[in-house]
Formats: structure tokens, sequence, C-alpha cells
């Protein structure tokens, strides 16, 4: 069974540098420039940040959860008021995970072939998710790119408990893509599993290029199996996809996890780690990781990062403002250190699509780690 491509949208590759790629992915709300990053807006908003403060970071396209906006406000309420795009006031992109991540990690969970059931976490009834539910929830709320519904299998795991999550996978993607009624103009992306055994992956990855969909994500490896073994994985499965095509890694990660992947020649991240991170006053800057509730910055006059261009770190926000902000429990110190991590995020991503252009990836990465490691240990 082939799944349709859907006609608004497509991929250009523009320029390699080893396996690096910057493309432009179109889709029916504008297009993206690639490699790219997705700040996560879980509930329908990314957390302490307004969508003009989103965009004015760079950020091009967001994700928000199937499973939580089914929950609270309801798909349904969603379709009334215009979609997803007209609720949230977001004009650009926007991909909906399928919720299956969500629903794999509830405890109490009763997991079979038909789907997923398990306690609504707002009213304590039981729910059940499956391939066509998620479709029908993720086509009512409008997003440009959905997922298939797959098993995201936990880590560790055996060879055989992976291999049940790649027959579930390949089984649930037949039944999204007939689920699917609006392939016109959502994308429907598969998702490659096969925890980090190759020859699952490769499986996996064979069945899902065989239905030709218009995109393709790599899925768990973001589940604890740390940064050694997710470059190990992501190294071999993103060969795997077709090259005219984007490629997306779930749920990465950290500023090395992404330099690596790019590397590995993924397109599309996204990962809740800069604003959480935010709200617990720990901050990117272009010479690591520092933690702004730490005593050294009490009276620190500098910006976050001197060489960083967010509203945060020009409008003149000192290192010991935000410290301050913190120990009086301020909602500004989450709001100023969200948009300068989000925009350090896209500002990463950004120089190095302009290294794979210019044909230096590798001296770019080599640069970036080089600066990033010179203070050390992260202070968290």
């Amino acid at each position: 069974m082939a799944a349709p491509a859907a006609p608004a949208f497509g991929f250009r590759l523009e320029a390699r540098s080893g396996a690096a790629r910057a493309g432009t992915f179109s889709t029916p709300h504008g297009p993206v420039e690639t490699p790219t990053f997705m700040p996560v807006g879980t509930h329908g908003a990314v957390k302490a940040m307004t969508p003009d403060q989103v965009r004015a970071t760079g950020a091009q396209m967001i994700l928000a959860n199937t499973y939580h906006l089914a929950l609270r406000p309801g798909e349904a309420l969603v379709r009334k008021l215009g979609g997803l795009h007209r609720f949230m006031q977001w004009s650009g992109p926007i991909l909906t995970d399928s919720g299956g991540f969500q629903v794999f990690s509830l405890p109490g969970k009763e997991l079979s072939d038909h789907g997923v059931r398990f306690r609504n976490e707002v009213d304590g009834t039981t729910m059940e998710l499956t391939p066509e539910r998620s479709i029908e929830i993720q086509n009512a709320l409008g997003a440009d790119v959905i997922m298939a519904f797959d098993e995201c299998t936990p880590w560790p795991a055996s060879e055989a408990l992976a291999a049940t999550g790649v027959r579930r996978t390949l089984d649930w993607i037949e039944r999204c893509v007939r689920a699917h009624a609006r392939p016109d103009d959502q994308a429907l992306f598969g998702i490659v599993q096969g925890s980090v055994y190759p020859e699952l992956r490769e499986r996996c990855a064979a069945a899902l290029v065989a239905l030709d969909l218009p995109g393709y994500a790599i899925g768990g490896v973001s589940v604890g199996e740390g940064h050694e073994l997710l470059c190990r994985v992501t190294e071999h499965a993103a060969p795997l996809l077709p090259e005219q095509k984007p490629r997306y890694l779930m749920g990465v990660g950290l500023p090395e996890d992404l330099v690596a992947a790019i590397g590995y020649g993924i397109d599309l991240f996204d990962c809740v780690i800069p604003t959480r991170y935010a709200r617990s006053a720990s901050v990117f800057t272009a010479r690591g990781r520092i933690r702004l509730t730490n005593r050294r910055y009490r009276r620190d006059a500098y910006p976050i990062d001197t060489s960083c261009g967010c509203s945060a770190c020009r409008g003149g926000f000192s290192r010991a403002y935000l410290h301050h902000l913190f120990a009086a429990n301020e909602i500004l110190s989450a709001i100023l250190c969200s948009i300068h991590n989000v925009h350090f995020y896209e500002s990463l991503v950004a120089s190095a699509r302009r290294a794979i252009l210019a044909g230096r990836f590798d001296d770019w990465r080599t640069e970036f780690l080089v600066g990033y490691g010179a203070a050390g240990a992260a202070e968290d």
C-alpha cells in the first residue's frame, strides 16, 4: 500500500558538507530552511513565551502535542475555533506528534496490537489511543505535519521487545495511512524504530520507505540511552532514509546532540530542553551551559552571553538581575531565559546551515565544540 505524497509539501536539497545537509522543506504555511529546530508547545503554547517572542528567536516551525490537546481542550473545540494555527496564533508551520510517547510513558497502560488503553490524567476515565484515533485527532487539529502512531520502545530494551515494537510500528503505519483524511494539506511522517539494533532499524526503515511518505523520523533515541548510543543509532539510521525527503530526529536534545546529528544528515529537531532548562535557571552560552542561581552571578553585570543577539541579552538584562529574579521567584526570570535559550538553539542550527552551504561543516563543528567546552563541565 502506497501513501500519496502531499502535493503541498516538498523538500529541496540545496547543499551537502560531508553527510550534513542544507535544504528547504515546503509546507502549506511557508517554507522551512533546514537544518532547523522546532520549539515545543506541548499544550498549544511554548512555555513562558508569546508567539511573537518565539518568532523573534528565528523559529520557523513549532511542535504541539496530540495527547495533551485531545485531553484538554479537546480537538473538536480546536477545530471549531479554526484549527491549531488560529487557536495558537501561530502563522508558520506546525508539527503534531502522535501522542504515542506520552501514553507509553503512563503507569498502568495496557498495550496490545490494537492500541493503548490508559487512564485519563485529567478526569481519571479510561481512554484508548489507536492509530486511527491518533490520526483522527491530528486531522482535526490541522497541523502541517502529523506523525504516525508508533510503539516507542523504552530503554533499555531486549532485541525481542524492540522487534515487537517494530512489528507494531509497521502494522500501525498502514492503519495510519488508511485513516488519514487530509493527505493534501497534512504530511504524514513515518517513524523508524528498532532501539539500538541495526538490523531492526534497517527492517523498519525499508518498510517505511516503500510507502513513499512525505517525510521520515527516527524515534526511540531520546529515552535515556545517552549521547554515544544516540550518535551510533542516528549515524546508522539516517542514510537508510531517502535523500529527497526531510529527516526528523525526535526529541533531541542538547546542543552537542544537535551538532552531531546534523553531521549525520538530520534536518529537523525538537526538544523541551531550551524552555525546561530556562525555568530552572540553566542557560546556554557559546562557552557552555551555566546556572544563573549560582552565587558567582549575584553581582555579575554582563548579559547571559555577550555574543548573543536575543532580546534578553540585547535588552541590558544582567546576570545579576536574572539571579535576583530567580531568588524572588519572579515569572520574568523564566520568560527572559526561555527567550535566550530558544534563540541560542535557533542561532545554532542557522549557523550550521551557513557552514553547510559554505562547504565547511566539519570546521564549524570543531570550532563550536571547542568554544562550547571552554567553560568546562556544566554548572548544573
